[in-house]
C-alpha cells in the first residue's frame, strides 16, 4: 500500500475541526486525522507493506523547465535555491513535521526523494513491486498507475476518508473511456487548472476521450493532424496543430516518472513501534494518545 502522504494531510487538515488541538493549543487535525485514516486503511486492507510517500520537491524544475506554468500559481515563495514554496494554510504547515517524526517513531516507511513528488516515487515503486498494490490518494494524476494485469488500483477517498472509490480499469473506462495507460494522454489533452497545465484550448475531457477512441493515442491524434484524410474537425486539426509546442513536451511533465532513486528502507508494516520513547513523547507533547493508542492497537493484530 503507497500513501500519497501530503494528499492525505491535506484531506485529514479539511476533514478534522481545528478544534482538535494540543496541550499548548497548537491545532493538530491533520495529524490525528492523518493517524486515524492509516489506522482505517490498516484495518481495512491489511497490508504487507506500507509507504508514506512524501513531496520532497512538490514542484520539480525539470517539469517546470517545460511547462512553466506547472503548479506556479500555488506558489507561496520562490527560492533561487532549492524548491520554492507550496501555499499551504497556516495552521498546516507546523503539523507536517509532527507527522513524520511520529511516522519515523511508529515505523512506518516514509520515502521523499529530492527533485521528486511523491507521484514519482509512488510510480517507481508501484512498477517495482512483484504483487498487487494500492495507491491511496485524493489525486486523480495517480490513474495513469492503474494496471490490472499487475494488480495495481487506486484508493480514492470521496467522502472524507471513510469512503474510498476503488479504481481499476473498468471504473477509468466507464468514467473517462480509457484505461490507465491512455489516462496520461487524456490528462494532458484536457488540462488541469489545478496544476496549471494548460491543455489544448477548446479540448476538454469528453472530446479528449473521443479522440483517443478515434485515434489509439496522442501519437496517433498527432498523425491525424497531418493527414488530410483523417476525420478530425477544421477546428480541432487546427487547435491540435498550434499546440504542439505543448503536445511534445506534456507527457514528460505528466507522465510520473519510473525511475526514482530511491533510497534503501523497510516497507514492512510494523506490529510495534520503532522508537517507544519517542513516540510517547510526541503523543503526549501533541495530545495524540488516543489517535496513536488506535493505531497501535489496529497494527499488533
Amino acid at each position: 500500500m503507497l500513501l500519497d502522504t501530503a494528499s492525505l494531510y491535506f484531506r485529514a487538515y479539511f476533514g478534522v475541526p481545528d478544534s482538535v488541538r494540543a496541550p499548548d493549543g497548537t491545532p493538530v487535525n491533520a495529524v490525528r486525522g492523518l493517524l486515524d485514516f492509516i489506522g482505517r486503511l490498516v484495518q481495512d486492507h491489511r497490508p504487507d507493506e506500507l509507504v508514506a510517500c512524501m513531496d520532497a520537491d512538490w514542484r520539480p524544475q525539470w517539469r517546470v523547465d517545460l511547462i512553466p506554468s506547472y503548479k506556479a500559481h500555488r506558489v507561496a515563495e520562490a527560492h533561487a535555491e532549492g524548491p520554492d514554496e507550496e501555499e499551504t494554510p497556516d495552521t498546516l504547515a507546523p503539523q507536517v513535521p509532527v507527522i513524520e517524526e511520529v511516522l519515523d517513531a511508529l515505523g512506518i516507511a516514509r520515502v521523499g526523494v529530492a527533485g521528486y513528488e511523491a507521484d514519482d516515487v509512488i510510480g517507481t515503486l508501484a512498477g517495482r513491486a512483484a504483487g498487487p498494490v494500492d495507491i491511496v490518494t485524493g489525486d486523480r494524476d495517480l490513474y495513469q498507475l492503474v494496471d490490472d494485469a499487475r494488480g495495481v488500483r487506486v484508493l480514492y477517498p470521496v467522502k472524507g476518508v471513510g469512503t474510498l472509490q476503488l479504481t481499476d480499469e473498468a471504473a477509468l473506462r466507464e468514467k473517462y473511456g480509457v484505461d490507465g495507460r491512455g489516462y496520461v494522454d487524456l490528462a494532458l489533452l484536457r488540462g488541469d487548472p489545478s496544476d496549471g497545465l494548460p491543455g489544448v484550448p477548446g479540448i476538454g475531457e469528453k472530446t479528449a476521450a473521443k479522440l483517443l477512441d478515434a485515434f489509439g493515442d496522442l501519437a496517433g491524434i498527432m498523425a491525424a493532424v497531418d493527414d488530410p484524410r483523417s476525420k478530425l474537425t477544421p477546428s480541432q486539426r487546427k487547435r491540435l496543430d498550434e499546440a504542439r509546442a505543448y503536445v511534445a513536451v506534456a507527457p514528460t511533465v505528466v507522465r510520473v516518472a519510473g525511475d526514482v532513486p530511491l533510497p534503501d528502507f523497510d516497507p514492512a508494516l510494523p506490529s510495534a513501534p520503532r522508537d517507544p520513547a519517542a513516540l510517547d513523547a510526541l503523543a503526549a507533547r501533541w495530545g495524540l494518545g488516543g489517535a496513536v493508542r488506535r493505531l497501535l492497537a489496529t497494527l499488533q493484530h
